[in-house]
């Protein structure tokens, strides 16, 4: 593979890590959850070959408690608390 090459699989990897950033950011949005610190990790996107990771980031107890909920972890899928 060439540097070419090599330089649009790193820029096609870094923009679908940055639509899913998205998605999920509109997804959480459309069940009213937002993680602030939602992003790309700027070290994973890094190097010759990168491979992005979604950092999550931080949230308050109050928005964890409600993305279990959400996500059905508390036995009560689909419910807002």
């Amino acid at each position: 593979m060439t540097n070419a090459e090599r330089r649009r699989v790193a820029a096609r990897r870094v923009r679908e890590a940055e639509d899913a950033v998205e998605k999920l950011r509109q997804g959480l949005k459309g069940v009213g959850l937002a993680l602030p610190s939602l992003r790309v990790d700027p070290v994973s996107c890094a190097g010759n070959e990168p491979a992005p990771l979604v950092d999550l980031g931080r949230c308050t107890i109050d928005t964890a408690l409600r993305l279990s909920a959400v996500l059905g972890a508390d036995g009560q899928q689909g419910e807002r608390t």
